[in-house]
């Protein structure tokens, strides 16, 4: 079945970037002038997606009012003739149909998805995280979707990580498939590359055999961690209803992954791209220069600020 589906949690509190998110929702934070969730809509969008259902909570309305059209501001971009600004405006609110669902209380990543089942209902859908910003062609959530359409079990976005980074994450223990299949890997040890030496030509897959989620220091079973893109069955709701809380009493969806992973299977896919951790301080600052650098608006200020700087 065709992917159409995507669900967006977005129902945290962002205590990490206090206190700018008191009252201003932690996916809204910019990167440079536009919000963090509206590039992991439009990662949606670029991969074929037609239905984004975002996961809120209290305090979230400014997610939804953000993909919903603004009279006011329209009627006053169109007066002032700003016209790139109005066309800008107009489109982010026509780019797809945008559902938000209430997640009634914090209890974990695992419930967040499972108050998406009426939006989703019984087809596969794919799972992006705001917190993770991905740069990568094809998008990430694309390279997912083309492996679970020829494959037929549900997809998890994998990055090595280093050991002393492996008890943030959930990590996997598995066997890498294109070897099995006889495609020459790299002396890295994953991405196929291509003739010319360096290119990855896909994304290196590896079969699940195991998940352990924030493993204890020197326990984790790889060094490949789960990153914050999935496409799942709907088989995976039963699998979280079925997961009871973890610690902190949060239904954690690794462990209703892991569950999956024993009845059907589950294919890690290390993608080819970029990852930066926009809730974390230092990586939502590492988004913020590197997509300025890709503006020709403030790359060439911004190119000699930062030589000037680093030569303090």
């Amino acid at each position: 079945m065709r992917v159409r589906k995507a669900v967006i949690p977005a129902a945290g509190l962002g205590t990490r970037f206090l206190p700018a998110t008191k009252a201003i929702p932690k996916e809204m934070l910019p990167i440079v002038d536009v919000p963090t969730i509206q590039y992991v809509v439009d990662e949606a969008i670029a991969s074929g997606i037609e239905h984004v259902i975002l996961v809120t909570g209290r305090g979230k309305d400014a997610l939804v009012d953000h993909f919903d059209r603004a009279p006011e501001l329209e009627q006053f971009l169109a007066e002032k003739g700003k016209d790139d600004l109005l066309a800008m405006v107009r489109d982010i609110a026509d780019k797809c149909e945008v559902i938000a669902i209430r997640q009634k209380e914090p209890r974990g990543l695992g419930h967040a998805v499972l108050a998406a089942r009426p939006a989703v209902g019984d087809e596969p859908f794919a799972v992006l995280l705001g917190d993770d910003i991905f740069d990568a062609d094809p998008p990430c959530i694309r390279q997912l979707i083309d492996v679970f359409e020829a494959r037929g079990q549900a997809v998890i976005a994998l990055l090595e990580v280093s050991e002393e980074q492996t008890s943030a994450y959930g990590v996997i223990k598995g066997t890498p498939l294109n070897a099995a299949e006889g495609t020459p890997l790299n002396a890295a040890g994953g991405t196929p590359l291509n003739a010319a030496g360096g290119t990855p030509l896909v994304p290196a897959l590896h079969q699940v055999e195991g998940m352990v989620e924030k493993p204890a220091k020197g326990t984790a079973p790889s060094r490949l961690a789960i990153m914050g893109r999935y496409v799942l069955p709907p088989e995976i709701f039963a699998m979280i209803e079925a997961t009871p809380p973890g610690k902190g009493g949060e239904i954690q969806l690794t462990d209703a992954l892991d569950r999956l992973r024993a009845a059907r299977g589950v294919i890690g896919c290390a993608f080819r791209g970029t990852r930066y951790d926009a809730g974390d301080k230092f990586g939502y600052l590492q988004a913020n220069i590197e997509y300025a650098l890709k503006r020709p608006d403030l790359a060439a200020k911004l190119r000699p600020y930062l030589r000037d700087l680093v030569g303090k």
